[in-house]
């Protein structure tokens, strides 16, 4: 290896390392330390926040926990802390004259009754909405309008079970990204994550087998197998793995985020 390559090999890997690291809101210490006076007191400025009181209680009897529909009704903790600590921060920096920072990969956001990201819960809803209406006309098409084999009852076209299967993997993404983006918890983040990974993996599994025309079973499988078995074992890591919003945006998109 040349000497220009290690040189691009290094400011390469600079510059990875540069966009994994956090945002510079979540960097600030008056934001960390707000965030963990609250977590452990329940009170950040003039506000207290009561579910801090049961999350202190984590490994106590299940009668001394919040119950499960209480924990979805309201927001946990860790995200009400993270939200007040965050406005109140930006409002110390306005008044300081400073522009707003992201915070865990985000920009600072106002809630909207129930919705934490309005903006992206309605985006995420109507994308939802879109591939249900096309999934929905694509299976009418196919199986009331466009004739069938006489032998099976099954459609002429090889690939119409594949495009279902599609069809159902965005809807039950978008589905989660709206709820996520309704519900910023760690259930529902996973949940989000999890599902745009299994629409990613299957739409590169689809689209090769397209481009190639596979049609036979065996190679199908024989295609598939090593993509499932890598989206399968990247969604169990981003599962089992603490990341922050932050990280898995630099993983996903690092040129998007730099």
């Amino acid at each position: 290896m040349n000497r220009g390559t290690w040189i691009s090999f290094v400011f390469t890997f600079a510059f990875l390392v540069q966009c994994l690291s956090a945002s510079p809101g979540d960097r600030d210490p008056i934001y960390r330390n707000c965030v963990s006076q609250c977590e452990t007191e329940g009170i950040t400025g003039d506000m207290t926040i009561p579910h801090c009181k049961n999350e202190t209680i984590k490994d106590g009897a299940w009668y001394s926990k919040e119950p499960l529909y209480e924990q979805w009704r309201q927001l946990n903790c860790k995200v009400d802390c993270r939200y007040h600590c965050m406005m109140q921060r930006e409002e110390e920096r306005r008044l300081q004259g400073l522009d707003p920072v992201k915070y865990h990969g985000k920009w600072p956001f106002l809630r909207v009754f129930v919705f934490q990201e309005p903006l992206s819960a309605a985006l995420s809803a109507l994308n939802l909405l879109m591939h249900f209406t096309g999934w929905l006309s694509y299976f009418k098409l196919v199986h009331y309008k466009l004739p069938l084999r006489p032998q099976t009852k099954r459609p002429y076209y090889e690939y119409t079970g594949l495009w279902h299967i599609y069809g159902l993997l965005s809807i039950n993404a978008w589905f989660w990204s709206t709820i996520f983006h309704t519900r910023d918890i760690d259930l529902t983040e996973k949940l989000d994550y999890s599902s745009a990974v299994a629409l990613l993996g299957y739409a590169l599994i689809l689209s090769l087998l397209r481009t190639f025309n596979v049609k036979i079973e065996a190679a199908r499988v024989m295609f598939s197998a090593p993509i499932l078995a890598f989206v399968t074992t990247h969604i169990l890591y981003l599962n089992f793995y603490d990341f922050d919003y932050d990280e898995l945006l630099s993983i996903y998109a690092t040129p998007l985020e730099c």
